[in-house]
C-alpha cells in the first residue's frame, strides 16, 4: 500500500511540475474549462431544476461542471458520500485524506465515496494542477463559480446538486472541511449502523443556537439588510453534519427559492427550516481543536483544526492501537 501511496505522489508532483512547465510556455488566455464538460447532462439553469417547481427561481444555481465524476456510483451504490470543501493549494491535506479516513478502501463490503468541492480559481496554474490531480485520482468536482470564502454556501449547494444528479440512491452523505479528522468507525459503525433501516429526512452534527453577528469586523459578520431577524434557525456547524442523502435534493431545490447567504452552515438551516426537518444534537461532532489522547479521539466523531502532519500521526496510532483500551 505504502508503495502504491508513494507512486501516486510521485506522478502527481510530475503531473503538477508538467502544468506548470506547459503553462509558462502557452498561458492560455482561455477561461478555466477542466477536463470532463457535462453536455450530456442536465445543468440547473433557470428553467431548469429538480421536480416540478412552477415559480421562477430567485436563486438559481447556473454554474456549469468544469470537473466531475458523474460515474462515481454506477458501479455500484455508496453506503456513505463524503464531500469535502477544499481550496486548490490545499493538496497535502487532500493527499493526507486520501491516505487516511477518506480512502474509499478503508472498510470492506461499506461503499463509500470521497469527493473534494472546489470552485474555479482566479489562477490558471492553480486551476490546471487541480485537473492534474483529478486525472490521477478522479476524485474531484469543480463548478464555474470563484471559490471564496464568501462563496462557501456555493460550493455545498454543488455538493448536493451532485449527489441529487448522480449518487441519488446513496445511504447517507457527509459534508466536512479539509482540516478536518474523522473517526470513521464511530460514524459508520456507531452512528450510522449500516445492518439498520437508512433514515430519511435525517440531518445530525453539531447543532448550534445562535443568532448574527453585526459587528463589521467578525469574520461571520451578517448585514441587517441581508438577515433581518436576530435568530437564525437551529443549524450545523459547517465543520461536519452528516444527513440522508434524500435531504441533498431537497435542499438543492429549496435553495433555489431561498435568499443566499454566505454563510454556509447557516444557509443549510434555513432551508432545513422550510423542508421541516430539525437537525439532531450529537456531541460526537466536535467544531474545535482538540488536543490528541488516544481516548479522547475514540470517542468523537469529527475533530478540527488538524494539519496533514497531525492527520497522519492520528490515523496511525489510532490503527495500530485498536486492540488497546481505554
Amino acid at each position: 500500500m505504502a508503495s502504491k501511496v508513494s507512486c501516486l505522489y510521485i506522478l502527481t508532483v510530475v503531473c503538477w511540475a508538467s502544468a506548470l512547465w506547459y503553462l509558462s510556455i502557452t498561458r492560455p488566455t482561455s477561461s478555466y474549462t477542466g477536463h470532463r464538460q457535462l453536455s450530456s447532462i442536465p445543468i440547473a439553469r433557470k428553467n431548469v431544476s429538480f421536480g416540478n417547481i412552477r415559480t421562477r427561481p430567485i436563486n438559481p444555481h447556473s454554474f456549469d461542471f468544469l470537473i466531475n465524476e458523474p460515474n462515481k456510483c454506477e458501479k455500484s451504490v455508496p453506503f456513505l458520500v463524503i464531500l469535502i470543501s477544499t481550496t486548490h493549494k490545499e493538496f497535502d491535506a487532500r493527499q493526507a485524506i486520501r491516505e487516511t479516513w477518506g480512502d474509499e478502501n478503508n472498510f470492506k463490503g461499506i461503499k463509500i465515496a470521497t469527493l473534494f468541492l472546489l470552485g474555479k480559481n482566479a489562477d490558471p496554474v492553480l486551476n490546471q494542477m487541480v485537473e492534474q490531480e483529478s486525472q490521477i485520482f478522479h476524485d474531484i468536482i469543480v463548478e464555474d463559480f470563484i471559490d471564496s470564502y464568501h462563496n462557501l454556501t456555493l460550493k455545498t449547494l454543488m455538493g448536493m446538486r451532485w449527489v441529487a444528479m448522480f449518487c441519488s440512491k446513496a445511504k447517507y452523505v457527509m459534508k466536512t472541511d479539509s482540516d478536518i479528522f474523522v473517526n470513521m468507525d464511530n460514524l459508520i459503525y456507531k452512528l450510522l449502523k449500516p445492518n439498520t433501516k437508512p433514515r430519511r429526512r435525517y440531518f445530525t452534527g453539531y447543532v448550534i443556537n445562535g443568532g448574527p453577528i453585526r459587528d463589521v469586523r467578525s469574520k461571520w459578520y451578517m448585514p441587517r439588510d441581508l438577515y433581518p431577524d436576530s435568530n437564525y434557525p437551529p443549524f450545523c456547524s459547517g465543520t461536519g453534519y452528516i444527513f440522508s442523502a434524500d435531504v441533498a435534493e431537497l435542499i438543492y431545490k429549496t435553495s433555489l427559492h431561498t435568499r443566499l447567504l454566505h454563510l454556509e452552515d447557516v444557509y443549510v438551516g434555513l432551508c432545513l427550516r422550510k423542508l421541516g426537518i430539525h437537525p439532531f444534537q450529537n456531541s460526537g461532532f466536535n467544531h474545535w481543536k482538540m488536543a490528541y489522547s488516544l481516548c479522547r479521539y475514540r470517542r468523537v466523531i469529527t475533530v478540527h483544526q488538524i494539519t496533514p502532519e497531525e492527520m497522519h500521526r492520528i490515523w496511525n496510532d489510532m490503527s495500530s492501537k485498536k486492540h488497546l483500551r481505554c
